[in-house]
């Protein structure tokens, strides 16, 4: 394994244990893809079983596009290969997917409607979120992957009704870090339903603004030392 693949998987670690510091994933219910340094057709999850708080470097299997088991020890978990596959083999331009069930983002996705631009971090997904209107709540093929990354389109972001939310990222810091951001937005909406969005204008130059200061990396750092 060369130094950018260790990278890689510390990153991957890290970032499951921000997931289980937020209280997220505690059934298992979730899943950080990272697509390979060296193999950009497969990719690196969690494999099946361990606790995200747990999640070291040593527990990642590799997955083929096909499903097999290309390095590493333990089961793949089928439901993150059927989701992050297809998600991946449509975005050449992304290197991560995180997905998991949270406390706002979960409920949120049950009213099947995207984010509006209401708070400062909703901006970050202005005109870059879509909805998965779909009653398919148990993904169980490729195929219905297949439907999520036909929807996500090239956005970085997508509501899959009554499911939960999911991110996409160009760095397994910026899936997450955003995806964090995201389910501060679904808290926001639910607690504020009758809260007035600002304008596109507004809410195209804040987006703007909050993507040119380079948030990723500093905000995927702070997370992993206050939330591990």
């Amino acid at each position: 394994m060369n130094n950018l693949q260790q990278e890689m998987l510390d990153d991957l670690a890290k970032a499951y244990r921000i997931f289980a510091g937020f209280g997220w994933g505690d059934l298992g219910d979730g899943h950080i893809s990272a697509r390979d340094t060296e193999r950009p057709d497969c990719f690196w999850l969690l494999r099946y079983g361990v606790p995200f708080k747990n999640a070291t470097p040593e527990d990642f299997v590799l997955i083929g596009p096909d499903g097999e088991l290309v390095e590493g020890n333990g089961t793949v978990n089928r439901p993150g290969f059927y989701i992050h596959q297809p998600i991946l083999a449509a975005r050449s331009d992304i290197v991560s997917a995180a997905h998991t069930h949270t406390q706002w983002g979960t409920p949120f996705s049950a009213e099947a409607r995207i984010v509006e631009p209401i708070t400062q971090e909703a901006c970050f997904f202005f005109e870059d979120i879509t909805l998965f209107d779909d009653e398919e709540v148990q993904v169980q093929s490729l195929e219905a992957g297949a439907r999520i990354a036909q929807s996500l389109g090239r956005n970085r972001a997508i509501v899959l009704r009554n499911h939960g939310m999911l991110t996409v990222g160009h760095s397994i810091a910026q899936a997450v870090s955003e995806f964090v951001i995201l389910e501060r937005v679904a808290e926001a909406h639910l607690k504020a339903p009758h809260a007035k969005p600002i304008s596109p204008d507004a809410a195209r130059f804040a987006k703007a603004d909050l993507i040119r200061t380079g948030h990723d990396r500093a905000s995927f750092d702070f997370l992993a030392a206050h939330h591990t």
